[in-house]
């Protein structure tokens, strides 16, 4: 009896182990990406490729995404705000949640659904081939060559993905708010500039660079660790986008409240009086 009482205890503190190693190479595989980002003959021409592999690829279905996600919402908000006789004003509730929320998260999973696959299915193939091996022996660092152009598509793609998502889900929200409750879309556009300010655009944004890095990591972390062949490959990839996911959705809730807690209005102000004076 006392056996199978310890069973389950056992097991815990097995994947318990397992999570902290898991950390602990994730950890490092971060610091030496960081080091190879310092080192010379950075990887220009891999960078572009990895870009329009990850990032380039990823809008159109960031695109569908962000358009019928405003659709929705302005269909939604303003059934919502007609018991209240305020319907007119649905851009100003649809532009805050877009800007704020629904497209750096909605982006961020979207990439991470396809990026995040690709990399993890990309860099397990490469693994299990023993191609990893064989760039270590030719002399050459993996990281610099494989997970650095990656990561960086990744951070620097998702942000501008995420503009598009904004503009496209605002705009989406517009033509649903004109066609099927005849809003103007002047004033559709006036209650969201009203409504929406420059901090709150740069907060959404600002998000998606850590997205963009957690997603680009994570894939590189999976691949890199697959073991088991083909099939675990396909494990690989499922695990990536699982974790991706989760990652985005656990990240976007501290980093909003950081945000909220930072004087954004006040920074973006004291930017801009000195860009004035220069």
């Amino acid at each position: 009896m006392s056996e199978l009482a310890a069973q389950p205890i056992t097991r815990l503190g097995e994947r318990a182990l397992r999570v902290a190693e898991e950390l602990g190479d994730f950890t490092v595989l971060s610091l030496q990406t960081l080091v190879a980002l310092r080192r010379p003959r950075f990887p220009l021409r891999e960078l572009a490729v990895q870009f329009e592999a990850l990032a380039v690829r990823s809008a159109p279905i960031v695109v569908i995404t962000s358009v019928f996600t405003g659709m929705v919402l302005a269909l939604q908000t303003a059934y919502s705000l007609t018991r209240f006789g305020a319907r007119p004003y649905v851009g100003s509730i649809v532009g805050l949640a877009i800007v704020r929320e629904l497209g750096p998260v909605l982006a961020a999973l979207m990439v991470g659904g396809r990026a995040g696959a690709g990399i993890a299915s990309e860099l397990g193939s490469m693994q299990v081939t023993e191609q990893v091996d064989a760039i270590r022996a030719l002399g050459a660092d993996p990281v610099q060559k494989l997970v650095l152009p990656r990561v960086l598509a990744t951070t620097l793609g998702l942000p501008l993905l995420t503009i598009f998502a904004i503009t496209l889900g605002i705009a989406g929200g517009m033509v649903v708010a004109e066609a099927q409750y005849g809003i103007a879309s002047s004033f559709y556009l006036q209650t969201v500039t009203s409504v929406v300010r420059a901090s709150d655009f740069v907060s959404g944004v600002a998000k998606t660079v850590v997205f963009g890095w957690a997603i680009g990591m994570i894939g590189c972390h999976v691949g890199l660790a697959t073991q088991g062949g083909t099939a675990g490959v396909g494990r690989a990839t499922t695990r990536a986008v699982v974790v991706a996911s989760i990652v985005v959705l656990v990240a976007d809730f501290f980093l909003t409240k950081l945000l909220l807690l930072l004087p954004t209005d006040a920074l973006l102000a004291a930017l801009a009086r000195l860009v004035a004076g220069a």
